[in-house]
Formats: C-alpha cells, sequence, structure tokens
C-alpha cells in the first residue's frame, strides 16, 4: 500500500514537470443583453377606426403603444368655444374638432379602452399650433387647456354618465409631443412645472438612449436610413409620406412604399438588436397616407419583432418608469 501512494505522488510530479497543465476554471458567462426596446406612438389619434385597428395589432403582438392626444377632438362643433389657443380667437384649430357629440364620445370610449389594456395617453396639446416662438405662458395655457378638456371632457360635451375612474385618467398624462416636432427652450423649463415626465419632441441622427434633466426624460425619434440609395428620414410617416411622394397620395405605389417602409424600419431595428440595443422609435398619425402604406408596412414589422422574446414593444411612459426605477435602486445600492 505505500508503494501505491509513492507512486501516484511521483506519477504527479512527473506530470508537473513535463509542463502539462490543469484545466481552467470555465469563464464566467457573458452578461445577457439587453431586450431590445421598440417605442411605437401616434400623434393626434383622432380616426375611430385607426384606434381600433391599433388596438387590435397591440393584442396580436403584446405591444403598448402611447398615443399623443390632441384635445380639440375631444370637442364638437358645439363646444370648440372651450379652446381658445395662444395668440388665438375661441374656437380656432389648426386641425379641426370633432365632427360630433357622437365621435367625442366614441373617442372618450377607446382612450379608455386604451387605458385599461396598457397604454399610455400623451398630450399633443390642442389646437395643434406650431409653438416655436411661444412664450413660457404660452406654454402653460396650452396645457392648462389640455388638462382642462381632457379631465372634463364628458361634462363640457353634456355625455352622462361619466364613467368612474375618468378623471384619474385624466390627471395621469406625463408625456408631451410638439406638434411639428417644434419645441423651443421656454417649452423645457414649463414641462416639469406643468406635470410632465417626458418629452418626445426631438430629433437625432440615428437611435439615442434619451437623457434626463430637469426632472424630464427627452427622447428623440431618429433619423434612418431609406430608400434604394439610402439617405436618412425622420422615422415617422408623414416624413416618410414627403420622401416618396411630395405628400401627395399616389395610391398606385402604395406596395411599392409600404416595402421601402419596411425595410428601412427593420433594417434601423436589426442594427440595433444585433448592436447595442438602443431603443428604436417610431411615430405615427392615424391618417392613411398613400393608402395606408406606412400602417402596413408598421403592422408587417411590429408582427415580426414585437413578438420576439428578447423584444419589447412598450410606451413612453413605461420605459421611463423602468429607468426611473432602475437609476433609484442603483442609488440605494450603492
Amino acid at each position: 500500500m505505500p508503494r501505491l501512494s509513492r507512486f501516484v505522488a511521483f506519477s504527479l510530479a512527473s506530470l508537473a514537470m513535463a509542463g502539462t497543465a490543469l484545466a481552467d476554471p470555465p469563464a464566467a458567462p457573458a452578461p445577457a443583453k439587453p431586450k431590445q426596446a421598440v417605442i411605437i406612438s401616434f400623434d393626434s389619434a383622432r380616426d375611430i377606426s385607426q384606434w381600433k385597428r391599433s388596438r387590435a395589432l397591440a393584442a396580436r403582438t403584446g405591444a403598448h403603444f402611447t398615443y399623443f392626444v390632441s384635445c380639440v377632438f375631444l370637442l364638437s362643433p358645439e363646444t370648440r368655444k372651450e379652446y381658445t389657443a395662444p395668440g388665438k380667437t375661441s374656437g380656432k384649430s389648426n386641425i379641426g374638432f370633432a365632427a360630433s357629440k357622437q365621435e367625442v364620445t366614441e373617442r372618450l370610449e377607446q382612450i379608455r379602452f386604451a387605458v385599461s389594456e396598457g397604454h399610455d395617453i400623451g398630450s399633443h396639446g390642442c389646437g395643434h399650433f406650431d409653438g416655436k416662438d411661444w412664450s413660457k405662458a404660452d406654454w402653460l395655457s396650452e396645457f392648462g387647456s389640455f388638462s382642462h378638456i381632457l379631465e372634463n371632457a364628458y361634462s363640457i360635451n353634456a355625455i352622462a354618465p361619466e364613467p368612474a375612474g375618468w378623471r384619474d385618467i385624466a390627471r395621469k398624462v406625463v408625456g408631451f409631443r410638439a406638434p411639428y416636432l417644434s419645441a423651443n427652450e421656454a417649452l423645457y423649463r414649463v414641462l416639469p412645472k406643468a406635470g410632465f415626465l417626458f418629452d418626445a419632441s426631438g430629433v437625432s441622427r440615428g437611435p439615442a438612449l434619451p437623457p434626463t434633466g430637469n426632472g424630464i426624460t427627452r427622447f428623440s425619434l431618429p433619423q434612418i436610413p431609406e430608400g434604394p440609395r439610402p439617405r436618412p428620414v425622420i422615422a415617422m410617416d408623414y416624413n416618410l409620406y414627403v420622401r416618396h411622394s411630395g405628400g401627395f397620395e399616389r395610391p398606385s405605389k402604395a406596395a411599392e412604399f409600404a416595402n421601402r417602409t419596411y425595410d428601412a424600419f427593420r433594417a434601423a431595428f436589426d442594427t440595433q438588436y444585433q448592436g447595442k440595443r438602443i431603443p428604436l422609435e417610431l411615430g405615427f398619425h392615424f391618417t392613411l397616407m398613400n393608402d395606408g402604406a406606412y400602417w402596413n408596412a408598421l403592422e408587417r414589422f411590429a408582427g415580426e419583432v414585437c413578438t420576439k422574446p428578447d423584444v419589447e414593444c412598450i410606451s413612453y411612459r413605461d420605459y421611463v418608469s423602468r429607468q426611473r426605477t432602475s437609476e433609484k435602486q442603483a442609488s440605494v445600492g450603492g
């Protein structure tokens, strides 16, 4: 038995002298990539049919959207004078008003459905005026009109009964996008005072992480390459509409425009998905430009990417909430 022990010791020593290395411990696994965030939003949110269509898309794909509502669409021809834009007489709007009390009723119902399904309601102001020259007082006036009209929409329009919880919905609007994406320094000074947590009026050269300052997280629609000879275009349906057809309807080329739009969205997504996974923001309206080409592209794109297990199509509000929670936890942990 002692001879066997000496043999084993001799064998191990011989291996060591021969330079034979033992196996290295397994390397630590690479950190998992974060989920790819896609943030899809809609401006003005007028047509009832498009409310239903967007909600159906969300139900199919698990997506949550942000709807930037224009409050003039919560006023009928009879109640339009409830709104007075900065520097204008009462009852003036760049985009009109709801066609009837019934239309207002249906739109309010869609807003309630959307909120109950986890979507985010944001402010697009009221009359869709260009506020690039507005003062702080002007912006506060517009925000005040939005809050008053949204919160009191049922009573203003004599729609009864007002659903339980409606005013809670109206008071939880925390995001804003300026009409025409036209912002100024006065806007950013008053957003916190008006109760907002994020703004989505910016434009960036490409997908960018949103910075937070003065209590406001500032998002930017990215410019993405588009077309046979790729050139940058803002990732919003209206900008694609102008790129493709000069802002005029060309329904005969709708399929071509839809394919070009899908290709641009998918390429922008793939770049982030395979790379740094910076959130991709896409903007839309309820208008069916070029015979619905851009909505067709959206539905194809969302159907492919929002259903991936490592992708989340979320609202601006939920993205901000998650980021702020993570920052708070990191601060406490540090």
